[in-house]
């Protein structure tokens, strides 16, 4: 996609799902944040399993823990847009806060 802010490639993300043909009514919102979650899930099962490589199956879709984490990113962009949720503003706003924050939030463990 070349050089291009948050926000733009969102969008270049929605126009594309809409071309094909996911957006032809309204979704659910609950619906689509599960899908992201079963990425996640899927990159998971990929990390449990030591796929931790992308690669390509029989059909030449690519797989792997690092392709899960991008399908996961570009389902949440694509719900973000459809929500009119400005990523940039909302990333910049709560890097700032998370910036005052003390280390590791004062004690907690990862």
């Amino acid at each position: 996609m070349g050089e291009m802010t948050i926000n733009e490639t969102a969008h270049a993300i929605h126009d594309w799902a809409k071309r094909k043909g996911w957006w032809e009514s309204d979704r659910n919102t609950g619906e689509l944040l599960a899908l992201a979650h079963s990425e996640l899930s899927e990159a998971l099962e990929d990390y449990r399993i030591g796929k931790m490589d992308t690669y390509l199956d029989d059909n030449n879709k690519p797989c792997g823990f690092p392709s899960e984490i991008a399908y996961c990113m570009i389902r949440l962009m694509d719900t973000a847009v459809a929500l009119g949720i400005n990523l940039e503003h909302e990333i910049e706003q709560k890097m700032a806060y998370n910036e005052k924050r003390p280390y590791r939030h004062g004690g907690k463990v990862a």
